[in-house]
């Protein structure tokens, strides 16, 4: 896979990121671009991943629907036979609803494993079994909810903790096929579908953490960025942790 050895640099890299036309995918796919690669931005809402294709650098959109096999494999097909192959996968797509388990409809907890986790199956499965060589990169986006629970967020929370033992998993048994596979964890971050969460839940979970503020896509990006590179060819199996401390614990005074 020709890329430049510059810090973010992936000029020559074709990387596919699901759930690319909004939020922290959208933030990823455009950094992606920056960085020199071509990005095809795979999305369920076509109309939405032909906006963010439609500015400047290499950029194409598919329509992707992660939970449907014939779906994921028609997609994969069209992205290597556009661009001649795939280096790089960008597992984003995802589902945080936030319903009590004692509210819980069995519809929308399958929902959430459908896209959380069995698209993330789908898709890497996809990915692994097109043609290529040594150094493609598999991304899976976590989320501290995997290691930290959430009221409301069972389904959330046990999906995320299940991509995180997927990704270790993956990085085993693709290790023959020269493919690396790791998570990023965000933290809260800045994005149009966390604009409708409570002000007090919010302002409880930045003061207990280290940094005092949201995340933003672009500081996810960023890890992904480290992840996809080539300097990054001894790190598999890991979880890189991007949320402001939040999991090294809550800061208490001198006891």
């Amino acid at each position: 896979m020709a890329r430049t050895s510059s810090p973010g640099g992936l000029s020559g890299a074709v990387a596919l990121v699901t759930g690319g036309a909004q939020g922290i995918g959208r933030g990823i796919a455009e950094a992606f671009r920056d960085a020199g690669a071509t990005v095809v931005v795979a999305d369920l809402d076509a109309e939405r991943a032909a906006e963010v294709v439609a500015g400047p650098g290499r950029m194409s959109a598919l329509r992707l629907d992660v939970r449907d096999p014939a779906s994921v494999e028609e997609t994969f097909r069209r992205a290597a036979e556009r661009h001649g192959r795939l280096d790089i996968l960008v597992n984003c797509a995802g589902r945080y609803p936030n319903t009590p388990l004692l509210d819980m409809p069995l519809a929308e907890w399958d929902e959430v494993y459908a896209v959380n986790v069995r698209g993330v199956m789908l898709t890497s499965q996809a990915f692994a079994r097109l043609p290529g060589r040594d150094g493609r990169r598999i991304i899976t986006v976590s989320s501290a909810a995997a290691r930290s629970a959430r009221v409301g967020a069972s389904h959330y929370c046990s999906s995320k903790a299940a991509v995180e033992m997927l990704t270790k998993v993956l990085a085993l048994e693709l290790s023959p096929l020269g493919v690396t596979v790791n998570a990023v964890a965000p933290g809260l971050i800045e994005v149009p579908a966390t604009a409708g969460l409570a002000p007090e839940y919010v302002a409880t979970l930045v003061a207990g953490q280290p940094v005092h503020r949201m995340g933003t896509p672009a500081e996810i990006a960023r890890a992904c960025l480290f992840l996809a590179h080539p300097d990054a060819s001894f790190v598999t199996g890991s979880v890189l942790d991007v949320d402001g401390g939040f999991l090294a614990g809550t800061a208490l005074p001198p006891s």
